[in-house]
């Protein structure tokens, strides 16, 4: 099984980078839920995220990442030269997710949210859980 990531879905570019990764992940390995939806929520309950998180939310192997490491997880299987951005590991992560809750605080106000989910196409249905 690929990894799951878990996006807010109201938000515009969360909802942009989800079909961002649709078209740059060719083998399928990735399948969505948005943290609204009834198997986001099961999956937030599974895995106990705090309820504070507001963040992508990467889960593979069982293991669950949150905010710019969930971002370079996601760009490590990427197709393309997108999984060269896995390099940005190396700084450190209060450094990298102080970047990250700055944009994510923003990120509304930046892109405008939606009043209802994504609703996927019916190509990309079998994607989201």
């Amino acid at each position: 099984m690929g990894g799951i990531i878990l996006f807010d879905g109201i938000c515009n570019f969360c909802n942009s980078s989800v079909q961002f990764i649709i078209k740059r992940d060719q083998a399928a390995f990735f399948k969505f839920a948005s943290i609204q939806s009834e198997v986001g929520q099961a999956l937030l309950a599974q895995y106990k995220v705090p309820a504070n998180i507001d963040s992508v939310i990467y889960i593979e192997q069982d293991n669950i990442y949150f905010e710019s490491t969930a971002a370079l997880k996601i760009s490590r299987r990427l197709d393309g030269l997108w999984p060269a951005c896995y390099v940005l590991i190396v700084i450190p992560q209060c450094i990298r997710n102080t970047a990250y809750k700055l944009f994510a605080k923003k990120r509304y106000r930046l892109f405008g949210k939606k009043q209802t989910c994504l609703l996927p196409t019916p190509s990309q249905r079998q994607r989201f859980l």
